[in-house]
């Protein structure tokens, strides 16, 4: 029986895709802490609660009060 090929993305991810849906490695996202479901014998990833942590990350470069690491001050240049 042939495999399915899907049109939109699947709400439950094996590690691999989930890693690759957030832009890590597979060993960053299993020390993320990101909870699994549980499916059978599988452990998959909701993408909901992967979207979730990538929306619990801080912002550079928005006026959220976080220091943006830049040049300015440092190579013997003078902070303005």
């Amino acid at each position: 029986m042939a495999r399915a090929e899907l049109t939109f993305a699947p709400r439950l991810l094996p590690s691999p895709q989930a890693a690759a849906y957030l832009g890590v490695s597979e060993t960053t996202l299993r020390g993320l802490n990101i909870p699994r479901k549980v499916l059978g014998g599988k452990r998959l990833y909701d993408r909901l609660a992967l979207d979730e942590y990538a929306d619990s990350l801080t912002m550079e470069g928005l006026d959220t009060g976080v220091e943006v690491n830049t040049c300015r001050g440092k190579f013997g240049r003078r902070a303005s």
